[in-house]
């Protein structure tokens, strides 16, 4: 008696359409009644369920012509499939059928399949020669050729896999039943991960991960699963993890790496840990690092393994755990939780092109799908109690899709009243819950000195501001900013969409808090400044010289008190701001009608911080002349009822953005060579403007210039001279009739809008 090895590696030709069914059993027998029923069939699946391996066995003694739907559907959710040749194999259609629909389930399923040539010579079987010639003679004179070819197939590449040959009368049958066992044991010992119960949204997400791992191909795969604290990366490695794992010849999941990563024992456990998993090896122990990457490096490369790495947050684990994607048979898989897409970035310049790189970044919950895991927690069932319901969606509006808050807000508020649930609606508005808001604190802390201030800046200032022009204001304060971002980005902090920075609520949230940490009473000791009521009570304290940046949304402000009068008694506290860089007074965009009507008018000795790299200050009757804008990057005075900007001449050689846009009355700016580093001028709306000074030519790096619904009547000839212009806007601007000839080609200019204006032809040197 002599067993030989068991190769399984799935055709890459197969489909991965086919849905994954739901696995009911860990092994499928496929036999011939007649021949083994009684003997060793039936010791093998006494013996495979005595070691708790759930075993399906067909005891129909008398069976049709065609198999039926049911015992389809559990060779279909089987792991495994252990077939049985015996003497009288292929006299039964049954189960010549029943093998097909396994060698199937093996190409598109991954299913293993153990073939036991039990008292038959394995070449009878190969080549069905010998009873198994007989039988499909047999067959050939009743059934349509074309199955019987499928059959005659199945049982070749069966054949091929190898398999236990037991031999009559030599040698005890309970040794290759014990092999068998001790086989799918060591494959079935990496038991199912515990999920949480109750998960939302993961079926069609499990289905598109699977999609692109798509594990019937044959070569190494490197999936990054990224996103912010909190979100769902270790739950969807896990339920992905519980899904496949039967595929692969071992596997294993390394949870939490970050804090398992401290020492060098720890990294020791943790290269024991895999190679346990790959060895499936539980006593196994290791003497060194070095020993252990070494055995990992000779061990990879024999079968197909599936290996989990959760949450990392450096290099230098990822590179001891998986050095090397070309370490890994081909048919492997590796998955990579972390908060850092860097990490997985860097893992895709270095992977051959053997290594296929995914990167799949977890996202917030659907409205719908926030509710009911709300619900689940605070109510114990999908939908919110009636008496509930608005708070509920307040609630769930406030964790804005994100699973761990939207579970922790809901355990917190399991049985309590309505009062209750009202008072904690209340506080969040202003303390985060600490369980959610010190897990993002955790990715805060990791950050650099710059990074959390650059961090700092977009959640208390900048959220949803232009990426480019927020860049160049936060350069300017030698902050780095273009270095910073994308580590932001990478870690899951911010997200870039359509040009402009965007931060999760929550995120923003754990922001303010860091500042307000400094004394959570005294916003006078604070950095940065965002809320009206803080603003207020910061001024009242009259010692705000630590103030780096303050953001006040007048709309927000639930008593005017933010009027001219106020601003004129806070006027010496601003020129005491000295590390003021950031400031910016303005109406959200719903309250247009409010700022037309409410104007403020600053003393004429009003003194703005030295410092100062951005000002926006909406609806100021004038400009105080004392403004010292050397450091200046950008200058927003939109809605204002200034004429002039200032008389005279003032120095601005940093001002790259200048917006005046809806100051109805502004007729005159300043002289353009006192500001030659200009790259954006809006003067929408500014319907008294009508001409342009020819000085306009000494803007060598103006990249945009709108006018639109203004009242310009004339460009100088001097716009030629603009070679870096970009974009022109003129549209609406009924009194402007003629462009002028221009003496060079305009070869940058990408947009000229002259939509809804009198103009009919253009000069043939416009380079647009």
């Amino acid at each position: 008696m002599a067993s030989s090895s068991i190769t399984q590696k799935p055709s890459s030709s197969s489909s991965s359409s086919a849905p994954s069914p739901k696995l009911n059993f860990d092994v499928f027998l496929s036999f011939r009644g007649e021949d083994t029923r009684y003997g060793f069939t039936d010791h093998l699946f006494v013996s495979l369920e005595g070691k708790g391996i759930h075993t399906f066995r067909d005891d129909k003694l008398e069976r049709g012509e065609e198999i039926g739907q049911e015992l389809l559907g559990t060779i279909e959710g089987s792991r495994f499939s252990i077939i049985v040749f015996s003497e009288r194999y292929a006299d039964s259609k049954w189960c010549l059928e029943e093998l097909t629909k396994i060698m199937e389930c093996r190409k598109e399923r991954g299913q293993t399949v153990l073939p036991v040539f039990y008292h038959v010579d394995p070449s009878d079987v190969r080549k069905q020669t010998g009873s198994f010639g007989k039988g499909f003679a047999k067959h050939e004179k009743t059934v349509d050729e074309e199955k019987v070819e499928r059959w005659r197939a199945a049982m070749t590449e069966a054949t091929n896999l190898g398999g236990w040959h037991v031999v009559k009368d030599k040698g005890y049958e309970s040794k290759p039943i014990k092999e068998i066992i001790d086989f799918i044991l060591k494959r079935l010992k990496p038991k199912f991960l515990h999920v949480e119960e109750h998960m939302v949204g993961m079926k069609f997400l499990l289905e598109n991960l699977k999609s692109m791992l798509q594990i019937h191909l044959g070569q190494v795969y490197v999936m990054g699963i990224c996103g912010i604290s909190g979100i769902g990366k270790t739950t969807i490695a896990k339920m992905l993890y519980n899904d496949i794992f039967c595929q692969f010849d071992g596997s294993c999941f390394l949870e939490d790496v970050k804090n398992r990563f401290k020492s060098h024992n720890d990294r020791l456990q943790l290269l024991q840990e895999l190679l346990r998993g790959i060895q499936k090896d539980a006593n196994l122990e290791l003497n060194s690092i070095v020993d252990g990457v070494n055995m990992i490096k000779d061990r990879l490369n024999s079968r197909k393994f599936l290996v989990v790495v959760d949450d990392v947050d450096h290099q230098d684990q990822v590179q001891l755990l998986i050095k090397s994607c070309t370490w890994f048979a081909p048919g492997s898989r590796i998955i990579v939780t972390t908060k850092d897409k860097r990490l997985i970035n860097m893992h895709q310049l270095e992977a051959s092109t053997e290594v296929n790189v995914l990167l799949y970044e977890a996202s917030a919950l659907c409205e719908e799908e926030s509710i009911e895991l709300f619900s689940w927690h605070a109510f114990r069932k999908n939908v919110p109690e009636e008496d509930y319901m608005n708070l509920s969606k307040c609630m769930v509006n406030y964790a804005r899709g994100h699973p761990l808050a939207l579970k922790v807000l809901g355990s917190s508020l399991c049985g309590k009243t309505i009062d209750e649930w009202k008072s904690e609606l209340d506080k969040l508005k202003i303390f985060p819950k600490k369980e959610v808001n010190d897990l993002f604190r955790l990715s805060f802390d990791g950050l650099d000195y710059f990074e959390k201030e650059v961090f700092l800046d977009i959640a208390c200032f900048f959220r949803g501001a232009d990426k480019n022009f927020m860049l160049s204001i936060l350069d300017s304060c030698n902050l780095y900013a273009t270095g910073v971002l994308p580590v932001l980005h990478d870690r899951c902090l911010i997200t870039i969409r359509n040009k402009t920075v965007q931060m999760h609520d929550l995120i923003q949230q754990m922001g303010w808090n860091v500042v307000r940490e400094k004394d959570p009473r005294d916003p006078s000791k604070w950095s940065r400044l965002w809320d009206p009521n803080d603003i207020h009570n910061a001024f009242a304290a009259k010692k705000m010289r630590n103030i780096d940046t303050i953001s006040l949304d007048l709309s927000r402000s639930k008593e005017m008190r933010f009027t001219s009068e106020v601003f004129s008694k806070m006027k010496n506290m601003f020129a005491k701001m000295k590390n003021l860089r950031l400031l910016k007074v303005y109406y959200n965009g719903h309250h247009s009608l409010t700022r037309k009507k409410d104007k403020i008018c600053l003393p004429v000795d009003f003194e703005f911080p030295p410092n100062l790299r951005y000002l926006h200050w909406e609806g100021l009757e004038f400009l105080p002349s004392n403004l010292q804008g050397q450091n200046l990057v950008a200058l927003n005075l939109n809605s204002s009822n200034i004429k002039e900007l200032w008389e005279g001449d003032k120095d601005l050689p940093n001002l790259k953005f200048l917006d005046l846009s809806d100051s109805q009355e502004l007729m005159k700016i300043p002289k353009f060579s006192m500001m030659q580093n200009l790259e954006r001028l809006n003067l929408q709306g500014c319907t008294s403007f009508y001409k342009l000074n020819s000085s306009i030519s000494s803007f060598r790096f103006l990249k945009e210039l709108n006018f639109s619904w203004s009242g310009i009547k004339e460009l100088p000839k001097s716009i030629g001279c603009l070679e870096s212009l970009e974009t022109l806007i003129l549209k609406g601007c009924s009194k402007f009739k003629k462009f002028p000839e221009v003496h060079r080609n305009m070869k940058c200019l990408k947009t000229l809008d002259l939509s809804i204006t009198p103009i009919k032809e253009l000069p043939n040197n416009i380079g647009c």
